[in-house]
């Protein structure tokens, strides 16, 4: 059993004894804990939402994340199914105090998590999140009496409320969507987006819809992270030439990848790259992605007169940036776009919807598009480690080794060449160091990383 404890929100394995997992116990203990932090940073806060993905145990986690809420004396506004960005949107619609989205992302279907958002839809600070987990280990939090019980409201409205708003966005071109007549496959992996997405398709005018795995049962049909080799099955029917387009969610719906009309991966890093290139086309501004997203998001940022810049990785820091860069679109190479004109969380509604407009208004073939935008691979490695070893003086030894090129250390060690990159960090799960490596090729970015590892052998 696992339960781990971060600037993700509080995420385990259902079942078990309790420490152990996310059992009950726990689930009541971090929401509590998380309550008790509203209320110290603001004494009137009375409000929170409450939103989940269709994992099995999301029925059942609900129902302990309310009543815990109640119990500390919060109103509960419980959106019922609803996607992580959804949530994020319904906190600011009702003016709540904060909300919860329970989901494990990308997890397998034996996990499932708590996510925490402040008033502003938005995941709380590192510094707010080890608060929340000290207040839970601590047990110190007041439960309310009797009289001062807060109540469950349903409102299940947010999901369309949330289509109209990406469908309203300037940029969404409904009528060009239309009028391309796409064909789009979506595989939604039997969660929420099975729901949402489809209805999406249908609100800009996509009329042909080809649903996989778009029943909301949390019976994952796949392994829920939308890399390629969970992607198979639509990747084979796309083969078929059944589909202008493939769309992938995860169970929670903040990230998008996309497959090509010929079965091959857009690639999730470039999900964010081309939704900027049309947005930097109608309104010129700085972009923002983490240090292990690709070079091709400076590259087209540049192309447009634009200016970059990279943020530590974590959703939190990358709209920390934005917010700071005053960026127009950021998000994170896993397929996490930011649009602030809508709202500061990754969000594939908006993903499909600028995407698909882009689409529409270049009047080309997905892998046409593709092969416009500049060619990167990322390989993804990681050294394992034991006790003994001492992981910051490693890094600090790999910086002082490299120098005479360009550092960034402001998560890990991030040494930029001129053709090619590789970002070093200090995993927070694991005994592990990952190294993320990026080159023309994805042999050349391979032989980097083991370049990289021989370096850190010596040391």
């Amino acid at each position: 059993m696992s339960l781990i404890k971060s600037i993700s929100g509080i995420r385990g394995t259902i079942g078990g004894r309790s420490g152990d997992g996310l059992g009950g116990v726990d689930i009541v203990k971090f929401t509590s804990a998380y309550a008790e932090f509203i209320r110290r940073h603001n004494p009137s806060a009375s409000k929170i939402v409450v939103g989940r993905d269709a994992r099995l145990s999301g029925e059942m986690v609900c129902h302990l994340v309310a009543g815990a809420l109640m119990s500390m004396g919060f109103d509960v506004i419980n959106i019922g199914l609803a996607t992580t960005p959804t949530t994020e949107l319904a906190v600011t619609g009702v003016g709540a105090d904060g909300g919860i989205i329970i989901t494990a992302s990308h997890n397998p279907i034996q996990w499932n998590a708590l996510k925490l958002l402040n008033e502003k839809g938005e995941f709380l600070s590192d510094s707010e999140g080890k608060e929340v987990i000290s207040i839970a280990e601590k047990e110190d939090y007041t439960f309310a009496d009797v009289m001062k019980l807060g109540h469950e409201y349903k409102d299940e409205t947010w999901a369309m409320r949330h289509i109209e708003m990406v469908a309203n966005l300037p940029l969404v071109d409904s009528d060009a969507i239309a009028k391309a007549g796409f064909t789009v496959a979506v595989d939604a992996v039997n969660s929420v987006g099975g729901i949402v997405i489809p209805q999406l398709l249908r609100r800009l005018g996509v009329e042909n819809v080809v649903e996989l795995n778009c029943e909301a049962t949390g019976k994952f049909a796949h392994t829920p992270e939308p890399i390629p080799e969970n992607l198979t099955q639509i990747s084979g029917l796309m083969k078929e030439g059944v589909a202008d387009v493939g769309f992938v969610v995860d169970p929670d719906v903040d990230r998008l990848a996309i497959v090509m009309e010929n079965g091959k991966m857009f690639v999730e890093e470039y999900t964010l790259v081309a939704v900027a290139d049309y947005v930097l086309s109608k309104t010129p501004g700085s972009t923002v992605s983490n240090l292990s997203s690709s070079r091709a998001l400076r590259d087209v940022t540049e192309k447009h007169g634009c200016s970059y810049s990279a943020a530590a990785v974590g959703e939190v820091n990358v709209v920390k940036k934005m917010k700071d860069t005053c960026a127009v679109i950021g998000g994170e190479g896993n397929g996490g776009v930011i649009y602030p004109e809508l709202h500061y969380g990754r969000d594939a509604l908006v993903g499909v919807a600028l995407f698909l407009t882009l689409l529409a208004k270049e009047g080309k073939k997905v892998s046409e598009l593709k092969a416009g935008y500049p060619p990167y691979a990322i390989a993804k490695n990681k050294i394992q480690l034991t006790p003994e070893i001492d992981v910051d003086a490693i890094l600090e030894a790999v910086k002082e080794k490299f120098k005479a090129e360009k550092i960034t250390d402001i998560d890990g060690v991030k040494i930029d060449f001129p053709d090619s990159w590789v970002h070093l960090r200090k995993s927070n799960t694991e005994p592990i160091i990952r190294i993320y490596s990026e080159a023309s090729t994805m042999d050349k970015a391979n032989e980097l990383a083991e370049e990289i590892k021989k370096v850190i052998a010596s040391l």
